[in-house]
């Protein structure tokens, strides 16, 4: 491949998962007006509205095919409806600390996802990782403890967003190339249909459904759901198949700064000092994790020079 065409690739691989992570870091602001609409509502509308998107793109894009095959392998589709139960929890806490005003402990859970992830592939993968890995672990860990103990406040919301986005990755990096990401998403938006049916009911018996009880326009921005849920997703597709986990991996941080300074400055939600002192742990940690990145392209640029002398 001449250098011209690697290096358009990886720019563009760079625009594509930059561009799903501003996305991802402004969808607080999208899903804030939705309200009155609650966050059991808007999940149920995102799966179904997902699901209609995905169909369409797979007419659109000829994707049928492909499609087929999936379909036709069992342990696939087993993978795929683990893959949906473990973004729907991700995507319903997600709702609920973004429409109960808690945007900046949203935001601490993706800010440690990338170190959830690495100890994923030690306990899991039982992969090998280097001390200042292990260092960015137990500073993480310590940040954790200083929230619980000197906030006094178990942070649920964010625990519960990296522990499901972290072993949906999982998922995923096992599937691999043998499920393209609409067929992917389609499958798993198809899982949850059921789980959204329900809610709608249990909605519309209790609080009521809002989907155009509140205007055109509200009625517009739920329906857009869908398309808002499915693109960062496919996105973030490209970009990873052009560039470099450790480019991923630095970048990714763009959607939590996003978060943080939306639930800081927008919306204005409580940072009493002891909150201050574990986030500012995690940065720590974040910091110690891309110098442990940095350290290691630099390796493996080195070796390949090396190698080729």
């Amino acid at each position: 491949m001449p250098p011209e065409t690697t290096r358009a690739t990886q720019t563009a691989g760079v625009a594509y998962a930059g561009a799903a992570y501003l996305l991802w870091g402004v969808l607080p602001l999208y899903f804030l007006l939705l309200v009155p609409t609650g966050p059991w509502e808007v999940v149920a509308w995102r799966v179904l509205l997902s699901f209609v998107f995905c169909l369409l793109l797979l007419t659109f894009t000829r994707g049928w095919a492909a499609f087929g095959v999936i379909l036709r392998q069992p342990k696939l589709l087993g993978w795929t409806a683990l893959a949906g139960l473990l973004i729907y929890v991700n995507w319903q806490v997600f709702l609920i600390g973004t429409l109960s005003e808690n945007v900046v402990e949203t935001s601490l859970g993706y800010f440690i996802n990338p170190i959830t992830t690495v100890l994923l592939g030690v306990f899991v993968l039982k992969e090998r990782i280097r001390r200042l890995q292990w260092a960015a672990i137990a500073i993480a860990a310590i940040a954790v403890v200083v929230i619980v103990v000197a906030y006094g406040d178990f942070p649920w919301i964010a625990l519960s967003l990296t522990a499901s986005f972290g072993v949906y990755g999982l998922i995923k990096k096992k599937i691999g190339p043998a499920v393209d990401a609409v067929s992917g998403l389609t499958l798993e938006s198809f899982w949850l249909i059921p789980i959204a049916v329900v809610q709608l009911i249990v909605v519309a018996q209790t609080t009521g459904i809002t989907m155009g009880a509140n205007g055109w326009p509200h009625a517009l921005l739920l329906a857009f759901a869908g398309v808002a849920t499915a693109v960062p997703l496919l996105l973030f597709a490209a970009g990873t198949r052009r560039i470099h986990l450790t480019v991923i991996g630095m970048i990714q941080f763009i959607t939590p700064v996003m978060q943080f300074l939306i639930g800081v400055v927008v919306l204005h939600e409580p940072m009493p000092s002891e909150r201050w002192a574990g986030f500012i742990i995690v940065w720590i940690a974040i910091a110690v994790f891309v110098v442990d990145l940095l350290l290691a392209a630099r390796r493996g640029r080195r070796i390949p020079r090396v190698e080729a002398a």
